[in-house]
């Protein structure tokens, strides 16, 4: 009786496979070294098995938005695409972007998934990806430099502040202990104001910045502090070195600077450029203000992959896309080089494989436990993203004060955010 089941459970199998013809398929997506290597093992495995070919487009992060954005609007964007979640509202504000994976339902097992994370990825009733995981950002310092320092990893901005000095002067001025520069100043800053609030930069209910003049002048304030004690290099030293990846800095590379604030589910792409010299990257808990209401973890899905719409071959990527996240060939392929998998499937095979680096499950578990209000996708709208970061760099090359740069980010944020409601 079980014998049986069990042939007429693999004959629908190759039934439902030799339904599909072998198709030419493209995958695009983002990420550094480990993720490129990890990603084309996974589609040469899934490809094996279903008998299709699936070229690879990858790029680093910065510029992939806007390479995605020409291909969608000319129709010619990748099969199957690794889509950042506050990317939905920018190409499918009523749902219809991407393919609904809903109506793939037969070849993707939704139910790896729970409801709370499918409703997160789905617009107007139609799913338009699925949650790869649920990521947040993470303090992360290089413990080498730390002990070259004499000092031990901080554990609050106190301990952070201090160190800005003791980096100055035992190793150089050359050295920092953090950075913060562009997107991360942003998010620091960011973080600051949602501590001292305890909100979110978008309030829920009236669809408006949530935080106080005040309290945006404190976290702004608070961020020139870091630059003003030797602790970050300026937003001017940044830009003059050309804004360099950090991933990709060889300051970095080499331990010049001692920590950042990242993406839990980035781990390896900050780690992996710190092993020629020998650097470990500990994460720890998040860093929290005096005055502080909430550790204000800024939580959310992470990437989605996700089908083309225009895709001629959706039945295709969907069993591919069902082999990267749910089958035994994608899953031990893919690791956790996209962070812990949201994949009920997945996070089982690599628990019970050994494959989850007992680090990485240190920064998810922090970001897990950490508390904070709900975050709005509105946060990294380029828009929005693009008022801070035009804004803040007025600020940092001393053409406004903080006062002025909290009235401006308010009052041009609110108006954008109105439109876009």
């Amino acid at each position: 009786m079980k014998q049986s089941f069990f042939l007429s459970a693999a004959a629908a199998a190759l039934l439902v496979t030799s339904a599909v013809q072998a198709a030419d398929l493209r995958m695009s997506w983002w990420g550094g070294d480990s993720r490129h290597v990890a990603t084309q093992e996974a589609l040469k495995a899934c490809g094996a098995k279903y008998g299709h070919t699936i070229n690879p487009e990858f790029t680093g992060f910065k510029g992939h938005l806007e390479k995605l954005t020409t291909q969608i609007a000319g129709g010619t964007e990748a099969d199957i695409m690794q889509v950042n979640w506050p990317w939905l509202p920018l190409f499918s504000p009523h749902g219809d972007g991407f393919a609904d994976l809903n109506e793939l339902s037969g070849t993707i097992k939704l139910d790896n998934w729970t409801k709370e994370q499918l409703d997160s990825a789905t617009v107007e009733g139609k799913l338009d990806g699925l949650p790869v995981s649920t990521t947040g950002r993470v303090y992360m310092f290089n413990k080498t430099t730390f002990e070259k320092a004499g000092i031990p990893v901080p554990t609050s901005f106190a301990e952070l502040i201090a160190a800005g000095k003791v980096f100055q002067e035992k190793l150089g001025d050359d050295y920092y202990p953090f950075q913060a520069s562009q997107e991360n100043a942003v998010l620091l800053i960011g973080q600051i104001a949602t501590q001292l609030s305890g909100k979110d930069l978008v309030d829920p209910e009236t669809g408006q910045v949530s935080w106080s003049k005040d309290q945006l002048v404190q976290a702004i304030n608070f961020y020139q502090s870091l630059v003003d004690a030797h602790v970050v290099p300026s937003w001017k030293a940044a830009a003059a070195e050309g804004n360099v990846m950090l991933h990709e800095d060889p300051r970095w590379a080499n331990g010049m600077i001692g920590g950042s604030y990242e993406w839990d589910s980035t781990y390896f792409k900050y780690s992996d450029p710190l092993k020629a010299s020998g650097g470990v990257l500990e994460p720890v808990k998040i860093l929290k203000v005096d005055g502080a209401v909430t550790e204000g973890v800024y939580r959310k899905p992470s990437m989605l992959f996700s089908i083309s719409k225009n895709s001629k071959n959706k039945e295709a990527a969907a069993q591919i896309v069902n082999c990267l996240m749910n089958e035994p060939e994608g899953i031990n392929a893919l690791g956790a080089t996209r962070g812990l998998p949201a994949s009920k499937a997945a996070a089982a095979l690599l628990s019970e494989t050994g494959k989850v680096n007992p680090i990485l499950l240190k920064a998810n578990e922090i970001v897990m436990a950490s508390e904070g209000p709900s975050i709005s996708p509105y946060n990294e709208h380029p828009q929005i993203r693009d008022i801070f970061k035009d804004t803040l760099e007025e600020f940092a090359y001393g053409a406004i004060s903080a006062d002025e740069t909290a009235d401006r980010i308010i009052e041009d944020a609110n108006a954008t955010l109105s439109e876009l409601n």
